[in-house]
Formats: C-alpha cells, sequence, structure tokens
C-alpha cells in the first residue's frame, strides 16, 4: 500500500514538473494559479488511465508504434485537460501543442525517472543522520 502511494505521489509531483515547466517554456500554454492543482489533478488521472489503454491498443494492432505510446496519451491528457476545465489553456496552434506535448512528456519522464533517486537519496542522508 506504501508503495502505490508513493508511486501515486510521484506520478502527481511529476505532472505539475511537466506542466510548470511547459507554462514556463511555451508561449501559449498557460495554467492558472488558482487552478494548478485541479489541472495537474485532471491531467495525472487521464494520463494514468490512457498510458495503459493505448499501450495495449497499440500492441495488438501497431506494435511499430509503442514507441509513440507516451506522446499520444501525453496529447490526449493534455487535450482533455482543456476541455475538462478552465485551468490549463493551449493557445497558437498545432505548434503549441507539438511542443507541449512533447516537454510535458519530456518534463514528465525525467520528473519519474528523477524522483525516486532523489527520495532514496534524502531518506539514506536521513536514516545516517539519525544513527
Amino acid at each position: 500500500m506504501i508503495r502505490f502511494l508513493v508511486r501515486t505521489a510521484i506520478f502527481i509531483v511529476s505532472a505539475a514538473v511537466g506542466l510548470l515547466v511547459t507554462a514556463a517554456v511555451v508561449d501559449g500554454f498557460e495554467v492558472t494559479a488558482s487552478g494548478f492543482l485541479t489541472a495537474v489533478l485532471i491531467f495525472a488521472v487521464i494520463q494514468s488511465v490512457l498510458s495503459p489503454f493505448i499501450a495495449k491498443v497499440t500492441a495488438r494492432n501497431a506494435a511499430a508504434f509503442l514507441g509513440g505510446v507516451g506522446l499520444l496519451s501525453t496529447f490526449v491528457a493534455l487535450w482533455l485537460t482543456t476541455v475538462i476545465g478552465d485551468a490549463l489553456t493551449i493557445e497558437g496552434g498545432a505548434t503549441t501543442w507539438l511542443a507541449a506535448t512533447v516537454i510535458v512528456w519530456l518534463a514528465t519522464a525525467l520528473a519519474t525517472l528523477l524522483l525516486p533517486i532523489i527520495l532514496v537519496k534524502t531518506g539514506v542522508e536521513a536514516a545516517r543522520d539519525r544513527n
């Protein structure tokens, strides 16, 4: 149960990092301060549901496209997040959508990779300090 909660927290934090980095880098990608948490949670939930579904459908029907599952699920999750709420807006056409998709995907992937390493390092240092 604790492992599930830690993974969920890492996924939510990585989604927040992805949205924040993209908002800072891409013109036309805006997340309101008041709706940031809502946008993160909507995006994270949609992404966590879509990724396995798209991966399964792709593996069954077009295995050559498995590498693009993350990008596709990120795009769809961003689109649905903009449709569901008003905390996230993406304006500026296809270039903005493409840049946002790639940057959110990359930042989220890096955060998902690095956060557990940072947490383990912090935990080991805390354990050493206690001894």
